[in-house]
């Protein structure tokens, strides 16, 4: 996936356009109403305390929302879909047999367990381990090299997409990696609890390593080396909020010059093992991460290497052998880092192994038993309705000049728009699926490795390549592309209700549209033209009035205390937070344009714009363990689903108005204090 995608992070719904020849209902479930809660105490409560009442965590779960309520229902329906192939007489090497050949290796829990670790020791080729250098420096040159193409990640990696001040072309980007906690903050923080993440670890890696079969002082050792080096590429690593600036992760360098600034590293060797050559230009991410591992590749014994090496690869295929080792995974992934009580059951498992490795070929089978194509026509409509206002509200911002606003005019028209799958779909027939689990994921990775090499190096951008499978539950803005993306997979219910008017359709589904939108103006997104090239469009006095504006939004989510003692980062979030603003704002004018001419009446009890808004919250209904509040507020550029909501309604005048909030009311701002971009 193109890594500068924004996505809305997991929401769903569709939508449809205004309508005056039915009696519509509300389409607000009031039993997921708190009414003994305020309006203007907590909005978020009052709108949602019923839900999350009705819906407590359960141990599988660390954090379940409504939304997760349609991902459960997509899930049995991809299970229905696939145990029926798996069910009938499949040619072999048909895309059928592939999708059955995968989802029953990851069933077979009897040939797991008696084989599942004898696959990891042939996989790992290490019989001859620490026997001598002479053994070890083989397996750097031979083993090292073939784990790399078949998905074990390095110091660091590569990816091709679009050039971002070239738009319309392909190219090739060194970025940092090797960091199995995904993060540098896990490895600098200094806090109790961060401290205790390190030490889980730790223990993590011993564990694992020993039921690999390494002995004890083995296990001492891989531990050791892996925290050891992971720490120094940690602390030479740019953090996520520092990952947000495009200009300052875009460092455009000739082969020649990668050879010559990066020496330490065999840049001929590393990309002839992927099938890369004549190589012309690069990007470099993260100069200094990639310098970095320079230093461990200088520094370190060969030894080292391999220990670091090999827990990598050991991590990595541990969910693909046998119970134990995916019980430690879980113990440490799943229980450590988000506070869940009890893995997915292993059907589950199955069928998220084949979305990874099958998706476009199991989407295909989706899209054609549970997309209807009047689904899609009507999400078209509703886009291009908020299209229309998004310029209205382009053309009344006063912080705007004329010329911006033509030029954000002609960003907007030029929006491409995918609704549901892809016009042409992903040709499977060169991968090959077993009988072993590990060896299919390890083949499905090496494949896409591949797919992705030969379709995009050197190669035009292709504008009809969608990063989302048809049956995710998501959507997305790319910049490189200026697309807006809806797969089929959030176009149902319990967002989108045909029986609904559009006063709860516009603000659930309709936000959606909105947000995605917007973030092509936001404080990333507003940095490419409509032609997805990274550059500077705005004039320098709109762009400082645009900052100041922003900065009040980054403030108060800094101020925003999600856990005690533990502060929201208004800088990593601030991109999704402007969206969630956009789209709001932007939802509410389609809205009012859609009913202009046939006002709604009030329904169970609730004007029309009332009906939006608890609409708009009941998407972010959820309940969260405090071990992913904390994973959350590390990594994730999303508001908490509670300041999704009572971050935003005290920045919308629409919201005081609807419900009468006043100075007396807890979530009152002053209206000199609110956010006021879009």
């Amino acid at each position: 996936m193109n890594k500068k995608t924004m996505t809305l992070a997991f929401v769903a719904g569709v939508g449809m356009m205004s309508s005056c020849t039915k009696q519509l209902r509300s389409g607000i479930d009031l039993s997921n109403l708190d009414t003994e809660v305020k309006v203007g105490d907590d909005f978020y409560q009052y709108a949602t305390g019923g839900w999350q009442k009705a819906h407590p965590l359960t141990a599988e779960y660390s954090r379940f929302g409504s939304f997760d309520v349609l991902q459960e229902n997509n899930n049995k329906q991809l299970r229905d879909i696939i145990e029926g192939v798996a069910k009938q007489e499949n040619k072999q090497g048909s895309i059928e047999q592939k999708i059955a050949s995968l989802y029953n290796s990851a069933m077979d829990s009897a040939y797991l367990n008696e084989h599942g670790m004898d696959d990891l020791v042939t996989f790992l080729a290490c019989d001859g381990y620490r026997s001598s250098e002479e053994t070890t420096a083989q397996w750097l040159a031979d083993v090292w090299p073939r784990m790399q193409r078949q998905g074990v990640g390095g110091m660091f990696g590569f990816y091709i997409t679009a050039d971002e001040k070239d738009a319309k072309n392909n190219i090739l980007y060194v970025v940092q990696g090797g960091l199995t906690l995904g993060q540098k903050d896990y490895y600098v923080d200094e806090d109790a609890e961060t401290r205790k993440i390190r030490d889980a670890y730790r223990k993590y890696i011993e564990d694992l390593s020993r039921h690999a079969g390494f002995g004890e002082e083995d296990v001492q050792r891989i531990s050791d080396d892996v925290m050891r080096i992971e720490t120094y590429l940690a602390q030479n690593s740019k953090s996520m909020t520092e990952l947000r600036d495009p200009e300052a992760n875009y460092n455009k360098l000739t082969y020649a010059e990668l050879k010559e600034q990066f020496a330490g590293i065999d840049w001929d060797a590393y990309f002839q093992n992927f099938g890369i050559s004549g190589l012309k230009e690069v990007i470099v991410g993260q100069p200094q991460a990639i310098h970095a591992a320079e230093h461990v590749l200088a520094g370190e014994s060969a030894e080292a290497l391999q220990n670091y090496y090999l827990w990598h690869a050991i991590n990595m295929a541990a969910d693909y052998v046998d119970d134990e080792s995916r019980a430690l995974g879980f113990a440490f992934w799943g229980g450590v880092m988000s506070g869940k009580q009890e893995d997915r059951p292993r059907w589950k498992r199955a069928v998220s192994s084949v979305e990874e490795g099958l998706g476009e070929a199991l989407g295909q089978l989706y899209v054609a038993k549970h997309f209807p194509p009047a689904a899609k026509e009507r999400m078209v409509q509703l886009v291009r309705n908020l299209q229309v206002a998004l310029g209205e509200r382009i053309d009344v911002q006063d912080w705007m000049s004329d010329e911006t606003k033509k030029v954000a005019h002609e960003k907007l028209d030029a929006f491409y728009v995918k609704v549901g799958y892809p016009d042409e779909w992903t040709d499977y027939s060169s991968l090959e699926i077993g009988d072993s689990y590990l060896d299919n994921i390890l083949a499905c990775n090496e494949w896409a490795i591949k797919q992705n090499i030969e379709k995009h190096l050197n190669k035009p951008v292709d504008r009809n390549e969608w990063f989302m499978t048809p049956q995710t539950v998501n959507a997305y803005y790319n910049p490189t592309t200026n697309e807006i993306c809806f797969p089929a997979g959030i176009l149902q219910p319990p967002f989108f209700d045909m029986e609904a008017d559009d006063a709860f359709n516009y603000g659930a589904i309709g936000v959606v549209i909105g947000h995605e939108m917007t973030h092509g103006f936001d404080d990333q997104g507003s940095q490419y033209d409509k032609e997805g090239n990274l550059r500077q469009w705005w004039s320098a006095e709109d762009r400082q009035r645009f900052e100041q504006r922003i900065q009040v939004m980054r403030e108060y989510h800094d101020s925003i205390e999600v856990l005690p003692g533990l502060k929201s980062n208004g800088t990593l979030t601030l991109g999704e937070n402007m969206a969630d603003h956009g789209g709001l704002m932007v939802a509410f004018q389609a809205f009012e344009n859609a009913t202009a001419e046939h006002p709604l009446k009030n329904i169970d009890g609730f004007t029309p714009e009332q009906r939006f808004f608890l609409a708009y919250a009941n998407v972010w209904g959820q309940n969260i363990r405090e071990e992913e509040i904390r994973k959350r507020q590390k990594s994730d550029p999303h508001s908490l689903g509670k300041w999704r909501v009572n971050g935003q309604m005290p920045h919308m005048d629409a919201w005081y108005e609807a419900f009468g909030i006043t100075e007396s009311d807890p979530m009152f701002i002053p209206k000199e204090k609110r956010v006021t971009i879009w």
